[in-house]
């Protein structure tokens, strides 16, 4: 069996999700950090993370961007890992992500999500990331078939991106920029769980429409463009 990769801090951004917080911290690898970034949680989520021997990181401006990106620039580890703090996605399968990162394999390795019983994947959330995969072929040439949120990298690469979306296309900048600046990036097939609790983005067509309104503005940026800091009402 081979060994766990080490020096890996894995982001989660949180925003009420005490209930599903136990269930993801238990499955974080061993000598792994948890880097939970409370982005104005009400339910105790702060609590119940620090009792699971998460680090918590206060991120006041709300965005799923700004929560992501709050967890990068705490980030100490050599490579860094992003998964969703609602249950719907198991860290552990991260692991060979790491390893191919590692290995120098790949710069950045994403999650094809494979949904797991009804409601995990609602259809419009659906739709809107096979629209989203379709443009990003037309703008990159990359033939993704997700841009899922569980995704590794090594973390000063990641920095030197100049990540600036701070709002739902945050996880495509990462993708855009790094497809622009030469990066190899792979997926893996993994299980996509129906989420614990209410989502805040893709459970509604509403919060669907705007994620895809957001990335659409990251994929019209000019190879090399810098937008201006996004911010998010979430």
């Amino acid at each position: 069996m081979k060994t766990i990769p080490s020096d890996v801090d894995v982001v989660l951004p949180c925003l009420n999700e005490a209930e599903a917080l136990p269930w993801v911290l238990e499955r974080i690898p061993p000598g792994w950090r948890a880097l939970v970034v409370d982005n104005g949680s009400t339910d105790g989520s702060t609590q119940v993370a620090r009792a699971f021997g998460a680090t918590v990181v206060r991120e006041p401006h709300r965005g799923f961007g700004a929560a992501c990106h709050a967890g990068l620039t705490a980030a100490t580890a050599d490579v860094v890992c992003f998964c969703d703090c609602d249950a719907s996605l198991d860290p552990s399968l991260l692991i060979p992500f790491v390893r191919q990162v590692r290995e120098g394999e790949a710069d950045l390795v994403l999650g094809r999500r494979r949904p797991q019983g009804r409601g995990a994947w609602p259809a419009h959330a659906r739709a809107g990331n096979l629209a989203l995969a379709r443009m990003l072929r037309s703008r990159t040439g990359l033939r993704l078939r997700d841009l899922g949120p569980l995704r590794a990298a090594r973390r000063e690469p990641l920095l030197a991106l100049g990540l600036t979306d701070r709002r739902s296309g945050y996880p495509l900048q990462m993708v855009v920029r790094a497809a622009d600046a030469g990066w190899r990036i792979a997926e893996y097939d993994v299980p996509y769980l129906p989420r614990t609790g209410a989502s805040k983005v893709t459970g509604t067509w509403r919060g669907t429409w705007h994620a895809v309104r957001d990335m659409s503005r990251v994929l019209a940026e000019a190879p090399g463009e810098a937008p201006a800091v996004e911010r998010d009402a979430r």
